[in-house]
């Protein structure tokens, strides 16, 4: 695989905020869908994208995302076998923030690179032809242009804008940008794919100055919020913690809307590898491998009479009988069956669902901690078991409780359990007990995953009722 040169690498700006509501029940607020491993393999989007920028010639990624989700981008990084700079937004605001601070950061960096914008929950067919085309971009983005990647439509799309090119940029395939056009009704976008247009994937190269004067000359504000932010930011743990007034004060405004409709040096690249932005489930049947039948088949799952339909298990035995055309997605705490033609429409129903007071709307039943996590497995008056998984060397805040008791019963590994100074070992079917107000710790000090199941009893089971006295993770 052809490589960028090494004199001026390309430094990746990952953002991977966002909730991809979409995508509900699998994707949530607590754990939107470019970190689920929806993709073949076990991985997400965020990995698949980490790996397509990762090797000679690429800088060390600059990752731009929500605090909430820092430990699980440090945990896929790891995982990935990826080191980067993880920024960390206090609030969205939307794309031309996250931008703005990337380029800051880049310029910081090396003054003549060229920074790679991308999205977290895309997916890429074709490396190789990724790469070909970010250089022939990168070489214009030299040149002082403001680079995209246009994808060539499978289809008349209304869920994309579309880029128009124009004249000839002078490097092979690189092409001046005549206008962008907002996301179209089915009639226009059959007219647009008949006359070529592209469809903007959200994709942009540029070097760090050329972008950061455009910035300066279409969004001031933008800009001044970000250099703020980042002179007051600080450093906690393994990441770059921007300052929350200076960034609020960012307009709420995407990199489209500020700049890139605007400045007279906007240029497009044809793309020539395949993409998709998996916004519903729809466009997740479009990137998997159907059998025989047309359907797509993921967990548990059995179907009879049903065709061209994607049914997908991640708990209980799913079975569908005499449907075409249809997702089915079950999930321990919900379950989505939709029309492939309504998939789109799941935003709406996730709305409504909040609504009408379903906290299954956005949280998902096992929440990730940066030890590892926790899954709730029954609740009721006075009482709530949990699932809970310490990664290897991952440690609980040392904290206490004001109305429960808690059992810690191993089921798998060894716990290291500090209750009120004292320490103690427990091992597969053994059991500590934790009674109301003591000073307690777990700590997984093996090799291996260490799973236990936790029985809390007491008046009051929610999380706020946890004092935390020490945190290795900062979070006290």
């Amino acid at each position: 695989m052809s490589q960028p040169s090494a004199s001026s690498p390309i430094i990746p700006v990952i953002m991977a905020g966002g909730s991809g509501t979409r995508l509900w029940p699998v994707s949530r607020e607590t754990m939107p869908k470019q970190f689920i491993a929806l993709m073949d393999g076990g991985v997400s989007t965020f990995q698949e994208t980490l790996k397509r920028v990762t090797g000679p010639g690429f800088a060390l990624p600059i990752v731009v995302t929500g605090n909430d989700f820092r430990f699980v981008v440090a945990e896929q990084m790891k995982a990935a076998g990826v080191v980067g700079e993880i920024v960390l937004e206090p609030e969205r605001r939307d794309s031309a923030a996250a931008v703005a601070v990337g380029a800051l950061l880049g310029e910081a960096r090396d003054p003549d690179a060229v920074c790679l914008v991308l999205a977290a929950d895309h997916v890429v067919t074709g490396g190789e032809a990724f790469v070909a085309d970010c250089l022939k971009a990168a070489e214009a983005a030299r040149g002082g242009h403001i680079m995209t990647l246009g994808i060539v439509p499978t289809h008349p799309s209304t869920a994309y804008g579309y880029l128009e090119l124009g004249a000839s940029l002078g490097s092979e395939g690189a092409f001046v940008l005549e206008s962008f056009v907002e996301k179209p009704d089915r009639a226009r976008a059959e007219g647009y794919v008949e006359r070529g247009l592209l469809w903007n994937c959200g994709n942009f190269l540029f070097k760090a100055g050329i972008m950061l004067e455009e910035l300066e000359a279409n969004a001031p504000e933008v800009l001044a919020a970000a250099r703020t932010a980042l002179v007051g930011g600080v450093r906690d743990l393994d990441f770059l913690r921007l300052d929350a007034v200076a960034f609020a004060a960012a307009p709420k405004i995407s990199i489209d809307y500020a700049v890139m409709e605007k400045t007279r040096r906007a240029g497009a690249v044809r793309a020539s590898f395949g993409w998709s932005d998996i916004g519903s489930w729809d466009s997740i049947y479009d990137v998997k491998t159907p059998d025989a039948d047309g359907n797509v088949l993921e967990g548990p799952v059995s179907v009879l009479g049903t065709s061209g339909s994607l049914v997908r298990s991640d708990g209980p035995l799913t079975t569908v009988v005499g449907l075409n055309d249809v997702v089915v997605v079950a999930m321990p705490d919900a379950v989505l069956v939709a029309s492939k033609d309504e998939a789109p429409k799941v935003k709406d129903l996730v709305a409504k669902l909040g609504r009408e007071g379903y906290g299954e709307a956005t949280d998902h039943l096992r929440i990730h901690r940066p030890w590892g996590w926790y899954q709730r497995i029954d609740i009721g008056d006075r009482f709530q078991v949990k699932h809970i998984c310490v990664h290897p060397g991952g440690t609980l805040s040392l904290q206490r409780h004001h109305h429960r008791a808690e059992h810690w019963v191993v089921v798998h590994g060894t716990a290291e359990v500090t209750i009120d100074g004292v320490v103690k070992h427990y091992h597969e079917n053994e059991a500590a007990y934790l009674p109301i107000g003591c000073t307690h710790r777990m700590r997984n000090p093996g090799k291996i995953d260490l799973k236990i199941i936790e029985v809390q009893v007491g008046s009051y089971t929610g999380e706020d009722d946890i004092v935390r006295l020490e945190d290795v993770y900062a979070r006290t």
